[in-house]
């Protein structure tokens, strides 16, 4: 079942357009990477997703109803979440990062999530009172996922997680999202490090706001286009 799908969507900021005509589909149940180097547009197209920019061309639908009109906080509710590269907020704990995170949700149904997040995540556990300030790099990106994956969300938008990570901190991301990925979780991560590329399904390869090529796991694999592309290898 087809549960995000964008048609002709364009998008950019004030009058600079970024986004030309995109056409993106995610499946239930799919992990589908946005493959693309710096300035290619995937920021935006998540932005876009998500409601921080504005579509203002082609039509965004989101399990079976259009949400290209929604502000953002409708989009969550109805089950979509976004980690932006940054993922946290640096000045608030672990604690208030993840209660942040299921802001619409009940104070015990926060607690109740909460303690399967620190058993997924046991190095944060020990420090949900300390600031998220405080974290390396790493647990900085676990705390990220920590604070989106406490909604349960039905589609989860992630942008570069690999940002800012040397690569062993990179590789447990990685294994985090197996994990996610087992549970159900369906996921676009939009990257431009290869080492994101088994977890896919399928993949779009987006270069000066287009899409340039699609096509499954092994076909991005083989594609001279994403090797000519690259910038992670």
């Amino acid at each position: 079942m087809t549960l995000l799908a964008l048609k002709g969507v364009e998008s950019g900021y004030g009058p600079m357009q970024v986004l030309w005509g995109i056409d993106l589909a995610v499946n239930a149940g799919e992990t589908v990477i946005l493959l693309g180097a710096n300035s290619a547009g995937k920021t935006t197209l998540l932005r876009t997703i998500i409601g921080l920019l504005p579509c203002t061309g082609g039509t965004i639908t989101f399990d079976g109803e259009p949400v290209g009109a929604l502000p953002p906080d409708q989009r969550i509710r109805r089950g979509i979440a976004f980690m932006s590269e940054l993922g946290v907020f640096p000045g608030l704990t672990i604690e208030e990062n993840i209660r942040l995170g299921g802001y619409f949700l009940s104070a015990a149904e926060v607690r109740r999530r909460s303690a399967r997040l620190y058993d997924l995540f046991p190095a944060l556990a020990g420090k949900r009172r300390d600031l998220a300030s405080s974290l390396s790099g790493g647990q900085r990106k676990m705390l990220g996922i920590a604070k989106v994956l406490v909604s349960e969300p039905k589609l989860l938008l992630m942008d570069e997680p690999s940002s800012g990570l040397a690569p062993v901190f990179v590789k447990q991301v990685v294994d985090v999202l197996k994990t996610a990925i087992t549970g159900g979780m369906t996921l676009l991560i939009a990257e431009q490090n290869v080492a994101f590329l088994p977890l896919a399904d399928r993949g779009y390869l987006i270069d000066g706001g287009r899409v340039r090529l699609s096509g499954t796991r092994a076909e991005l694999e083989a594609s001279d286009a994403v090797h000519e592309a690259y910038f992670g290898l």
